[in-house]
């Protein structure tokens, strides 16, 4: 097996270019994949949170996809601990400071609101992390599943409480009654 390991931080590009998107099978259930000719700068569970209106993914077309699909199965096998996809990420300067220190937060760790806040430069500003986090547009590629409440309590995730409680057993290597991935490489029950 063959794990790629975590790179440094991709930088966010924000670009005004046309989307596109397409859909992909993933053992947390489908993701949508929305992309512009920078980079993706989408990328959504069914039932998340601040899920934007359809008619922004603009038309479906897989073939822009196929690196970011392709990391993503590694990730779910457990191949990959890192992305190295393009992205073009479009929010405010703090937000995008939230999403940049996301990238840093290793693999199979977590960092409190509290500790991000103070990675950003803004240790008082723990509530207005976790808002920047809530809003991260590309979930498991910038991390904020890794992000925990100041006790490690699981708290808040866009795609709900067990996805984020799933992601991280998975990083951590845990076995449990529900994989990632079955024998057969297939996704394994939500």
């Amino acid at each position: 097996m063959t794990v790629t390991a975590a790179t440094k931080p991709r930088a966010i590009r924000t670009g005004t270019s046309a989307r596109v998107h397409t859909v992909v099978d993933s053992p947390l259930g489908p993701l949508t994949l929305v992309g512009t000719s920078l980079g993706l700068c989408g990328m959504y569970m069914d039932l998340q949170r601040h899920l934007p209106e359809q008619e922004r993914f603009g038309p479906k077309d897989p073939s822009p996809f196929t690196d970011v699909a392709q990391q993503l199965a590694e990730y779910f096998a457990g191949d990959r601990r890192g992305f190295d996809v393009p992205l073009d990420l479009a929010g405010t300067p703090f937000q995008e400071r939230v999403w940049t220190a996301l990238q840093t937060i290793p693999y199979g760790e977590t960092r409190s609101y509290g500790q991000l806040a103070a990675q950003v430069g803004n240790p008082s500003a723990s509530r207005a992390v976790g808002m920047a986090n809530g809003r991260n547009p590309v979930g498991i590629i910038v991390p904020c599943h890794r992000v925990v409440g100041s006790t490690g309590k699981l708290v808040g995730y866009g795609g709900g409480v067990e996805r984020k409680q799933r992601l991280l057993a998975h990083e951590r290597g845990e076995r449990g009654e529900r994989p990632m991935l079955d024998a057969s490489g297939g996704a394994g029950p939500l």
